[in-house]
């Protein structure tokens, strides 16, 4: 095993190699009933008692949606050249279908006015799991008629906004949509059933594909993609042919089951056979649909995986330690995934969409010492370098998240940003793994 170093100062990047920092609407903007906005499955799962930590929810969030402008000036001061952000499409179109609202796209307008006059890079997803409720109301992503929906709204995102940005990812990790929304129950809309998780997960796909082509016939031209969630899987015991199955399992449910219709056209038999009568109706042509090429790939990496058969599920933590949510901070598995992915599928170029880690940040006068997350940094920013050495053909980073914000089921206790954020007063102090990446940068820049 190679050893990772815990500095990433003299990596030697390319010089066109992306360096960026990612948000999502529903996790800071705000304003939710505001100007026009429709509501979102996540409104009314975090305003369902007992679904959210802290009975907290994304009403007001980080308040981006009055304070576009004052953010996008303190990321330019940062350093932060590519901004990757999401659409909230109950913003854009409150029902999901039907009349556009032409308050919400305004908003869109000014944050991209906000982001070429500071020269950074916009890297738009249209979907980041706040689905219009309305949709939901009439089946949701379980409903075959919200892909067609999706993609007239991706169509007219490009027709809007399409010549103002660098890229557009569909969906950002369809596994925590369809799996931990429709069979865990522990993210929006909450629902507890296997086979619903199944269809949903193929309807995420085919609604990735006819977005792709919907944005393709309305003249766009810039490279569009698709943001997975990945992790790789060990056996906790690997002397253990139960752990070994196991693991290949949670591979198959986490990595495979979304990369091989993507890139070879087909679902995982083992898989299929594994979800029975649960598996998904799949009809003619979706598949060919589905594998259509996209410009590149984005991975969101955080740790590993454990599996099986028996408690624990895992070994101690490593010598790096685990994130205040508990997750081992591993970055060796950043690396061995991206070269497995290389070399198993030969995929378009990777980005790095999300990286990071959530720790107790204190605030201390206008400071946060945040020395954990600097190191959790250096050291997966060294462990995409080992992989690109390697032959994996990684294109950008983009660190997760710009700033604290709804951290989805666990509210606002756990904090992934690079800047602080006061929730009562709302105020912003970078901390320093934000000086540190805005040096690193810099650096890398020459």
């Amino acid at each position: 095993m190679k050893t990772f170093p815990q500095t990433a100062e003299n990596l030697d990047f390319p010089a066109d190699f992306i360096w960026g920092g990612a948000t999502s609407a529903y996790q800071i903007e705000g304003a939710a009933s505001e100007d026009g906005r429709g509501e979102s499955i996540w409104d009314r799962f975090a305003h369902t008692p007992g679904k959210v930590a802290g009975g907290d929810h994304g009403d007001v969030a980080c308040d981006h949606y009055h304070r576009v402008k004052e953010d996008i000036a303190l990321f330019a001061e940062l350093g932060i050249k590519a901004y990757r952000f999401s659409i909230s499409w109950p913003r854009v179109q409150p029902l999901g279908q039907g009349p556009w609202n032409e308050e919400g796209w305004a908003f869109y307008g000014r944050l991209l006015d906000e982001l070429d006059a500071h020269c950074i890079k916009a890297h738009v997803t249209l979907f980041h799991w706040d689905l219009p409720q309305a949709l939901e109301d009439k089946g949701g992503w379980r409903a075959r008629e919200t892909c067609t929906l999706f993609a007239a709204y991706a169509a007219e995102f490009v027709r809007r906004f399409g010549s103002r940005v660098t890229s557009i990812a569909t969906h950002n990790e369809p596994f925590c949509t369809a799996t931990l929304g429709h069979e865990i129950g522990v993210f929006a809309p909450g629902l507890k059933d296997r086979a619903a998780a199944a269809q949903v997960s193929h309807h995420l796909l085919l609604s990735h594909a006819l977005a792709l082509r919907a944005m393709r016939e309305a003249g766009h031209q810039g490279p569009i993609g698709i943001v997975l969630n990945q992790s790789p899987s060990y056996p906790a015991n690997p002397d253990s042919e139960a752990d070994r199955r196991e693991a290949r399992y949670a591979d198959g449910f986490i990595n495979r089951w979304y990369m091989d219709p993507l890139l070879r056209g087909a679902y995982p038999a083992d898989i299929v056979e594994l979800l029975g009568a649960d598996a998904p109706r799949v009809e003619a042509g979706d598949m060919e649909l589905i594998r259509s090429p996209i410009d590149f790939l984005g991975i969101n990496y955080y740790t590993r995986t454990w599996s099986s058969t028996s408690e624990p599920k895992r070994p101690a933590p490593n010598e790096m330690g685990v994130t205040d949510l508990g997750w081992e901070v591993h970055p060796q598995g950043l690396t061995e995934h991206l070269i497995r992915i290389a070399r198993d599928y030969i995929p378009p170029p990777i980005v790095i969409t999300e990286n990071g880690a959530a720790f107790a940040d204190v605030l201390e006068g206008s400071a946060v010492h945040d020395e954990a997350r600097v190191a959790y940094l250096k050291s997966h920013i060294s462990a995409v370098r080992q992989a690109m050495d390697q032959g994996a053909d990684v294109r950008g980073y983009f660190a997760w998240s710009l700033m604290d914000n709804f951290e989805w089921a666990e509210g606002y206790a756990k904090r992934f940003g690079l800047i602080y954020v006061d929730y009562p007063s709302l105020r912003r102090i970078p901390k320093d793994s934000a000086l540190w990446f805005r040096d690193f940068i810099r650096a890398q820049r020459g």
